[in-house]
Order: C-alpha cells, then sequence, then structure tokens
C-alpha cells in the first residue's frame, strides 16, 4: 500500500509541475495577448460623432504579429500570428445602437514551439462583441422633445467588461448593463457569464483554457464630486462551469471556487497635470481545499473552505504641458497570499483543508509586465514609467509615441507561493519595458513591445533573464 501511495503521490507531484508550466505558458500568453489586443483596439476604433442622426458604419482592420518569448524554462517560443477583425455599427439619433466585432485568426509555430504542445491554431470567425445598447434620455430628447439631465442606459449582449479600475474584472461577458443616473450619482449594475474559450485562472481544472462558464453579478455606485469620482462596489462570483474532476491514480480532484469581492476607490485629478486612481477590493467566498497531503503525497478528503483575501491597486500620472505630450506614470499593486498553498491560483496544490484562504484571485487586468506578467495573487509591484511623442513638429513623425516602464516585483507573503515554483525569499526580480506605437497613415500603424524579467532570490527556475519581443503592423480598412 506504502508503495502505490508513492507512486500516486510521484505522478501527483509530476502533474502538478506540468499544470502549473501550462499557467504560466498558457495563461500568461492569453494575459499579454489581451493587453496587446486592447491596446490595438484603442487605436483603431473609430468615434462616432454626436450630432448625426444616423451612422452606419463598418470596417476592419488586419494585423501581422511577431513573437518571441521565453518560457520560465528558457525555452523560446517563436509565434507570428495573423488576425483579421471586421465590425459594424448602426446608430440611430444616438439612441439605439447596434455593434459586433468578429475576429478570426491563425498562430504560426516554429515547429514544438507551441505552448499548449498542439502546434499550430486556426481560430474561426468568433464573434467578440456583439451588443444593443438604448439612451433613455437621447430618446426623450429626440422623439419626446424633452431634456432629462438624469438618464438610463441599457446595454444588452457580448461586450467587455473593465470593472472599476480593472483590479477584479476584465473579461468578455455574455449578459448585460443597465446604469442609471440621477444628477451627481450613478449606479452601474451588471450581470452575465463569461464567453466559452476564456482563459481560467485554475489551470489545474480540465479544459481551463478552452472552456470556462463563470457568472458575474455585482453593481458600482459613483458620485461625481468635482473632479473627484469615488466609488463603492459588491460582485459576486459564480462557478458554473461543467463537474469535471481531475483523477490521477488514487486521488479525485473536484472544482468549485465561489467568491465575491466588495470595493471602493476612487479616480479624478489633483490639478491639470496630475491624475489619480486607487482601488481596494476585499474578497471572500468559499473554495474546495486540496486533495493530496503535501508532506506524504496521499489523497486526503476535500473541505469548502473560507476566502479571506485583499488586494490594492494605486496610480498617478503626471502629464506635462508641452508639445510633446509628455507623461510620466507611477503604480504599485498588492495582493494577499496564502502560505499553505502549494499554487496560488490552483485547486490542485491549493489551499489546506480546514484553512482559511487567504489568496487573493480574480479575473482583472492590470499592467504587471511583459516578460513576467504574473497573477494578481500574493504579489506586491511597483511600477514607474514614462511616454512622449518625441517628434510632434515633423508631418511623418507626429503621431510616433515612445516609451518605457521599469517594474519591481516581491511577494507580499515571502513563505506563500505565486504561480510557479519560488523559494521563502521574497524578491522576485524586476523587468524593463520599452513600447513604441506609432500611426503611419491613417490606415497603418506600428506596434513594438520589448521587456527583459532579471529573475530575483526567490525564482528557482532559472537565474538567466527572460524576454518577451513583439512587433504587430496593422492595417485599416
Amino acid at each position: 500500500m506504502r508503495n502505490c501511495l508513492g507512486a500516486a503521490g510521484l505522478v501527483a507531484v509530476m502533474l502538478w509541475g506540468q499544470l502549473a508550466r501550462a499557467q504560466t505558458s498558457v495563461e500568461r500568453f492569453e494575459r499579454q495577448l489581451q493587453q496587446i489586443q486592447q491596446d490595438t483596439r484603442l487605436r483603431i476604433n473609430p468615434d462616432i460623432p454626436a450630432e448625426q442622426r444616423a451612422l452606419l458604419d463598418y470596417g476592419g482592420y488586419f494585423t501581422f504579429n511577431f513573437f518571441a518569448i521565453d518560457d520560465i524554462e528558457q525555452n523560446t517560443h517563436i509565434l507570428r500570428q495573423y488576425d483579421l477583425v471586421g465590425y459594424a455599427r448602426l446608430n440611430i439619433d444616438n439612441v439605439h445602437e447596434f455593434y459586433i466585432r468578429a475576429r478570426t485568426s491563425y498562430r504560426d509555430f516554429n515547429n514544438n514551439q507551441s505552448f499548449d504542445g498542439e502546434g499550430d491554431e486556426t481560430i474561426w470567425p468568433t464573434v467578440e462583441q456583439a451588443y444593443y445598447r438604448f439612451d433613455l434620455a437621447h430618446y426623450l430628447s429626440a422623439y419626446k422633445n424633452k431634456n432629462n439631465k438624469n438618464n438610463l442606459t441599457l446595454q444588452v449582449g457580448r461586450q467587455f467588461v473593465y470593472w472599476a479600475n480593472g483590479l477584479v474584472l476584465a473579461e468578455y461577458i455574455d449578459g448585460g448593463i443597465a446604469e442609471v443616473t440621477v444628477g451627481n450619482l450613478a449606479l452601474q449594475l451588471m450581470a452575465g457569464v463569461t464567453i466559452h474559450d476564456t482563459v481560467d485562472i485554475d489551470a489545474s481544472r480540465p479544459q481551463f483554457d478552452d472552456f470556462t462558464e463563470r457568472g458575474f453579478y455585482g453593481g458600482i455606485l459613483s458620485a461625481q464630486i468635482g473632479k473627484h469620482r469615488p466609488f463603492i462596489y459588491g460582485l459576486i462570483q459564480r462557478d458554473w462551469n461543467p463537474d469535471v474532476s481531475l483523477v490521477v491514480g488514487s486521488n479525485t480532484t473536484n472544482f468549485d471556487y465561489n467568491s465575491w469581492y466588495v470595493g471602493t476607490g476612487i479616480n479624478g485629478s489633483l490639478s491639470d497635470q496630475m491624475l489619480y486612481g486607487v482601488e481596494f477590493a476585499y474578497e471572500g467566498g468559499k473554495t474546495l481545499s486540496n486533495s493530496f497531503n503535501p508532506d506524504t503525497l496521499s489523497p486526503i478528503p476535500q473541505q469548502r473552505d473560507q476566502i479571506q483575501a485583499a488586494a490594492a491597486d494605486a496610480k498617478l500620472d503626471y502629464l506635462f504641458a508641452d508639445t510633446r505630450k509628455s507623461r510620466l506614470s507611477f503604480e504599485t499593486i498588492a495582493a494577499s497570499g496564502d502560505t499553505d498553498r502549494i499554487h496560488t491560483t490552483n485547486t490542485f496544490g491549493g489551499n489546506a483543508p480546514g484553512t482559511r484562504d487567504h489568496a487573493f484571485n480574480a479575473w482583472g487586468l492590470l499592467n504587471t509586465g511583459l516578460a513576467f506578467s504574473p497573477n494578481v495573487s500574493n504579489l506586491l509591484s511597483f511600477r514607474v514609467g514614462g511616454s512622449m511623442f518625441p517628434f510632434p513638429s515633423s508631418s511623418m513623425f507626429k503621431r510616433f509615441q515612445a516609451g518605457t516602464d521599469v517594474l519591481a516585483f516581491f511577494k507580499f507573503r515571502d513563505n506563500a507561493p505565486i504561480d510557479e515554483t519560488t523559494t521563502d525569499d521574497r524578491y522576485l526580480g524586476w523587468e524593463p519595458d520599452v513600447y513604441i506605437n506609432w500611426q503611419v497613415t491613417s490606415d497603418v500603424t506600428f506596434a513594438f513591445r520589448y521587456g527583459v524579467f532579471f529573475p530575483g532570490t526567490a525564482i528557482v527556475a532559472d537565474e538567466h533573464p527572460r524576454n518577451f519581443f513583439y512587433m504587430g503592423v496593422t492595417f485599416a480598412f
């Protein structure tokens, strides 16, 4: 019996290592790609003239992307990705808006260099966004000849939700958002479910990278007070993923992570040149515990444990009043960790049974660097950055922007894990990033990203730097 347990435990440890690497490679890459795609949309997405009675706007863009990414084992992944995006928008009197955007992609990896081991991948046309938006104030103005300072807007369909400042939720969902505005107060209510191909935070769950179903619903109450906008919110997350267990020898792991978040924060400006944003979130809920004893490697019954965790994000931007649109920025992120976990986000290797889970886990999107890009869990990071348009008088380079970020990473609790193997040291490492955004013409945009992560004393995988290189050219039509 002891030999059987030892063999099963060895298999479990080997599987946990594979799952940890999958978390690092697949989830980190998807997080990096999501940030780059978001930047691309911000540069390409057209504005709708408010004075036009009806507008049918349609078009698209094609992007060639080149990536060279070092993983935690110092393997370089070369990827050429081709994206074709089409969109259409119908706006009627600024009352009714219909919008749809679809994407098809092809990922061309060098031989044996894909992140999931499945090689090249074709992503057939997928609807990224498709929603209908209604504006009551514009309806009353356009059709009833009534002017109302208060308003109600409703947006239903597939949409990107960036909750508060992005600490807790930044995902595509199928659902609805209603916003009621009364004077300087605004209440936003949201309910929806993630689209199926969302990459989950729990990489030990079967199908975590191609089938995720989590429900989100909550509300944000905010007030505009001069140049400041404080807010409070509550958000509930429910695990609606299929009941598929992970079976390793005699060990069976079930999955059920249900969390809720209450948060507060404020955005605004301290002057015409200084902008700021702060968000704090407390996480509660219940989770299923780890399924094996890390000392004996033998199976143990899972328990439903309480979650008690917290995280915060604060950023400050200073805008210089110059023709180069120079900007300096500072940001710090802090998220709690759990000392009896083996992995900070997974259930397999997760919280010890019968203890409170202090690891903060959410579905947000913050700037945690290009090359390292860790989950916001048991993390303390600092970022200092700057950007400018260095050639404002040049007709060719007028829209050429260059910038840099320097980040330092630490574990929030030195004896708690992150999403890769570490020692009990606190210092994770540091990373300089550089980027270029250049709108060459009205239809052609060039983007460049390079980051290199220098591991600290807590990283045990490798002491060599990890590189992240990205170059993309977008053609709009």
